[in-house]
């Protein structure tokens, strides 16, 4: 088997997916897999659109950065991606969103509370906001990583979202629960607040997800 044809395979899926579900808008987003049994990622090129990817445009780096195949230029949010795997070797793949509820999250500075059950079983917990840096900068992938901690979740600051998984699918259905988080949050401000769930119940929830749920989901793949 091809690990790097498998890994920009995947790349180019869940890059059209994350545009197809409003996600992102026009090329703004990024997606990343790790290269299976080697130390490489496979990431999107810099401002391509999306509906014209093939996996030829993928580049895959060395987990410095350095590039071992692909003519584009990667993502300028290599640097977010490529700190996430160091610190986190449990993740697989990483994706970032520009979703409007989550941004908006972001842009106020407001976390969100784990106030909604699904999201809490993949995050993990509340989904924490990391300080302002510049979009590409290493400041950004230092406070994200710090903001995400051991969740599979973090907004960005005036910036957007970022999803973590063991896969693609796991990484990207983040990033849709993180939306749908932050809708709800939002609307139940204005019903008078969002009540969270004491921690307790978030453990007992997310250990559901990892011993259970999660298996039955990979065991179907």
């Amino acid at each position: 088997m091809d690990n790097r044809k498998t890994a920009r395979d995947e790349v180019v899926r869940t890059a059209l997916a994350m545009l197809e579900r409003g996600l992102v808008a026009g090329t703004w987003g990024n997606v990343s897999v790790r290269v299976p049994g080697a130390a490489q990622v496979a990431i999107t090129p810099s401002g391509r659109d999306y509906r014209s990817l093939g996996p030829e445009d993928i580049v895959v780096v060395d987990l410095q950065g350095n590039r071992v195949a692909g003519a584009l230029a990667p993502s300028s949010e290599l640097p977010l991606h490529l700190a996430i795997y160091a610190g986190r070797v449990d993740v697989g793949a990483v994706v970032h969103t520009h979703s409007i509820f989550a941004s908006a999250c972001a842009a106020a500075r407001r976390a969100l509370p784990p106030v909604i059950e699904d999201l809490i079983q993949i995050t993990g917990g509340a989904v924490e906001v990391a300080d302002y840096a510049l979009p590409g900068t290493a400041e950004l992938a230092t406070n994200a990583v710090a903001a995400l901690g051991d969740r599979q979740a973090v907004l960005l600051a005036n910036h957007g979202a970022v999803g973590c998984g063991r896969t693609a699918d796991e990484a990207l259905l983040a990033c849709e629960l993180i939306e749908k988080g932050a809708q709800i949050f939002v609307y139940a401000n204005l019903l008078g607040g969002a009540h969270a769930l004491d921690g307790g119940d978030v453990a007992a929830m997310r250990r559901f997800y990892i011993e259970h749920y999660r298996q039955r989901q990979e065991g179907a793949e």
